[in-house]
């Protein structure tokens, strides 16, 4: 069987300042295994378990998110398209399917205008993002939380 997988995600988290920082993070924690008795092994990483809601959105050519929070602990995952997120701190992050962010930026403070992230289409097509918001996560998860 391959080598053990390292998964890339973005993480938006909240410091103790009430500042939204960005932070490129890997999901290392990975046991190969099946799914259920009987079938092949897999590479699986943790298991959330509770309440969650998921959800496709599309974010039109030219849409901007002003400065808001997540209003949830929340995977976005793009599936088609291209889109951004801004942290308090600056960081930008663009991305395309493949990759994954985690939004927990909530109880952010406001500072200069900014609260939470900016986030926006790039590009001259709709991005198209599965959302799984996440009811029964711990909040704030401290940056590269998931391993």
């Amino acid at each position: 069987m391959s080598d053990k997988p390292a998964v890339p995600y973005w993480h938006l988290w909240t410091d103790g300042d009430g500042i939204s920082r960005q932070v490129r993070c890997l999901m290392e924690d990975f046991e190969l295994e099946p799914i259920q008795p009987g079938a092949a092994p897999q590479w699986q990483g943790q298991k959330n378990t509770g309440a969650m809601t998921s959800m496709v959105t599309v974010l039109p050519v030219g849409w901007i998110g002003e400065w808001h929070e997540n209003p949830k602990p929340q995977w976005i995952i793009p599936l088609s398209g291209r889109w951004f997120v801004e942290a308090m701190d600056g960081t930008r992050a663009e991305m395309g399917p493949g990759e994954i962010a985690f939004g927990g930026d909530q109880g952010c403070s406001e500072q200069d205008g900014k609260r939470g992230h900016k986030s926006g289409a790039v590009g001259d097509k709709p991005a198209i993002l599965m959302i799984i918001q996440l009811d029964s996560l711990p909040n704030p998860i401290p940056p590269c939380g998931f391993r």
